[in-house]
């Protein structure tokens, strides 16, 4: 339903009047955001200016927006705003109808547009109103990376938000990632409560590049009762590609900056002999690993597999090892292991981790981005696609798949 108004306002003059006439007989735009027009009717040639939500409403649907259009004449003006703040519209080619995105839930606004007929007539409307306020908030917990890192050309954007998103389309549709080195990537929803977000197989970032993710929740719907209340940004940098190669045969770990080979020296992997449900838990995994962190020192012990570290017959250790770099969450790492030196480059003799030289394994531990790719070749137990941040291991088409709107898109 929308209120009509006929009184017709001269160009340059009458808008106070207009406005107090509206006041008058559109104060009770009430909850259902009925829209208000004014002008046409009265007065020939004075165009007609219709605004929704009305003045007044309250309760009104973030989802719903700010429509404003126009008859017989053109928009000139539309300001739309929040605490004082502009919000954003998009206008029509033919400047008759303004659409603003979703509204802020809580929040009050207030609206004033005018139009032009091609008399030179004009109208002027506004109008306040309310939005509802939410049972719930769809906020964002937690990302990565963080803001202003330097990271690695295999680094994803993992999302995770402070509750179950049922509305998984919508919420995507808000999620945007820019880079000025432009890539194909896409969205995976891992859980209800999690999204990342990865370039192509094998793509990777292009190095030393700026990349700009955004969130625009605020209005968002992402279930029943529930929406997002703010927009966020999250700025970081693709430094130098970083390519780690290892294999668990020739028993070498090589380094490669921006393709050029800078480092090599030999190391120890996972020696075998423990299988559980299958599963040889002391091979080392191969696949495209992720660096995901740094542990100076880093304390390893036999829990993890259910055995006390003082139980030495079957399998038990404390290890406290110094420049460790995380590479998997089943405990691999590439770190720094003088007890073993004898074996780098001869023999697997770890748990799975990479030994490495104590030189060697400070120099990585300084130099390595989070988000660097470390591709390891040579065993038998392979690498799966959680285990870390290993997303590279699942086919690019299952991927996308994993998007709730089932598409890659440009970061251009």
């Amino acid at each position: 339903m929308q209120r009509r108004l006929s009184a017709g306002v001269r160009a340059g003059a009458g808008l106070t009047g207009a406005v107090l006439l509206l006041a008058t007989a559109a104060c009770g735009g009430g909850d259902d955001g009925d829209g208000v027009t004014v002008g046409g009717k009265g007065e020939a040639g004075s165009p007609q200016v219709t605004v929704s939500p009305g003045d007044g409403a309250g309760k009104v649907k973030p989802e719903a927006g700010v429509t404003v259009t126009a008859a017989g004449g053109v928009l000139e003006n539309v300001a739309l705003t929040r605490k004082g703040k502009p919000v954003e519209g998009t206008l029509s080619p033919d400047k008759t109808n303004w659409k603003s995105r979703g509204l802020r839930p809580s929040s009050e606004y207030q609206v004033t547009a005018t139009a032009k007929s091609s008399q030179g007539k004009t109208t002027t409307v506004t109008s306040k109103f309310s939005t509802l306020k939410p049972a719930n908030q769809l906020g964002v917990a937690d990302i990565t990376p963080m803001p202003g890192e330097t990271v690695g050309v295999g680094m994803p954007i993992i999302v995770t938000f402070n509750r179950a998103v049922q509305d998984k389309k919508a919420v995507e549709q808000a999620l945007q990632v820019k880079s000025t080195k432009p890539a194909t990537g896409a969205w995976f929803w891992a859980s209800p409560q999690q999204v990342i977000f990865r370039p192509k197989n094998g793509a990777y970032w292009q190095p030393n590049q700026q990349v700009t993710f955004s969130a625009k929740l605020g209005g968002v719907k992402s279930g029943a009762g529930t929406y997002g209340m703010a927009d966020i940004t999250r700025r970081f940098t693709i430094g130098d590609s970083h390519i780690i190669t290892a294999s668990t045969k020739t028993k070498r770990l090589v380094v490669k900056k921006n393709g050029v080979k800078i480092k090599s020296w030999p190391i120890s992997a996972g020696k075998g002999g423990r299988v559980v449900n299958g599963v040889d838990t002391f091979l080392t995994t191969s696949g495209v690993h992720l660096t995901m962190g740094k542990e100076n020192p880093a304390v390893m012990t036999s829990e993890w597999m259910g055995v006390d570290p003082k139980d030495k017959k079957n399998g038990g250790y404390k290890e406290v090892i110094p420049h460790a770099v995380r590479i998997s969450n089943s405990g691999e790492y590439i770190h720094s292991m003088a007890s073993t030196t004898w074996a780098q480059g001869r023999q697997n003799v770890s748990h799975g981790c990479l030994n490495s030289p104590p030189a060697a394994a400070q120099w990585f531990y300084n130099w390595a981005y989070r988000g660097d790719i470390v591709i390891i070749t040579g065993s038998k137990r392979r690498l799966d696609w959680n285990n870390g941040w290993s997303f590279n291991e699942m086919p690019w088409d299952r991927w996308v798949k994993g998007s709730a709107l089932d598409r890659a898109v440009s970061t251009a």
